[in-house]
């Protein structure tokens, strides 16, 4: 990454269409505008379907934009950059692998020496809790638990940007929340940047500094909140201060005119 002055990511006037299977062009994103400030911790809600996903590919580089520009750290995007974590709904871990290998693996793709890569696991793994869990395989472990060796994975390449696709969907609300205050306390201190995508909106208030609200399909940027909440936080209390429930009403008020929308649309086509 370039210039510490720029910021961590841009997207300037991006679009990005796909052909469909039929031949058609579907627009994913149109014209969209953002800034991601280093460090910034940055919670992309929208409709069901409406270009979230596409946003954090187009930053990991994964796919290319159809019109406009991507930057990370000052500099236009060529393919996946070796700075960027990228964490997905599914869990994204080597089921034939231990928890110890999966997490050195990073590293050791990176060219980091065995035994240095295998003390770096064993010290984050330590941190999220699985220390005595190293010689476990996946399908062992709780989803909680896979999705902190998941989390560990991520962290122990030092990225400096974290995209986050809908990481903890598939999580109990319990085991959810307890995932959140995880990634909060993981995160505090690395100086990373995150892009969190979500459904749901009290999870993004509580874990980010702003709100990035999406249009319907094809998205571009609606609005963008400001999060004034002190940090550290605890998610399941700071949902209980009385300005978290004003924050939520007020981007709600946004966000769900473009819920609306969407599902108007869905009606209209199955009719």
């Amino acid at each position: 990454m370039s210039s510490h002055t720029s910021p961590a990511i841009e997207l300037r006037g991006t679009s990005k269409a796909f052909r469909t299977p039929s031949g058609a062009l579907h627009t994913a994103v149109r014209d969209l505008d953002l800034v991601v400030e280093r460090g910034e911790f940055v919670a992309v809600v929208g409709p069901t379907g409406c270009g979230k996903s596409t946003t954090l590919t187009l930053v990991s580089g994964l796919e290319e934009p159809t019109e406009g520009e991507v930057l990370v750290g000052g500099e236009p995007v060529r393919g996946i950059g070796d700075k960027i974590g990228f964490v997905f709904q599914q869990d994204a871990v080597f089921p034939w692998r231990t928890v110890l290998s999966n997490v050195m693996a990073g590293p050791r793709f990176r060219g980091v020496p065995k035994a240095e890569a295998r003390q770096r696991a064993r010290d984050w793994l330590a941190r999220v809790g699985l220390a005595a869990f190293e010689d476990r395989y996946p399908h062992q472990l709780s989803g909680g638990q896979r999705k902190r060796v998941a989390l560990a994975a991520t962290f122990v390449n030092d990225p400096e940007l974290l995209l986050m696709d809908e990481p903890f969907s598939a999580l109990d609300v319990q085991t959810r929340a307890l995932m959140s205050d995880e990634l909060l306390e993981l995160w505090s201190g690395t100086g990373a940047s995150v892009v969190f995508v979500t459904h749901d909106l009290e999870e993004s208030i509580a874990l980010a500094d702003k709100v990035v609200v999406m249009t319907a399909g094809p998205a571009t940027v609606k609005e963008v909140f400001e999060i004034a909440l002190p940090r550290p936080r605890k998610v399941e209390s700071v949902r209980l201060e009385p300005r978290f429930l004003e924050i939520y009403r007020e981007i709600w008020s946004s966000l769900g005119e473009e819920v609306r929308i969407t599902r108007e649309r869905g009606a209209a086509d199955v009719a």
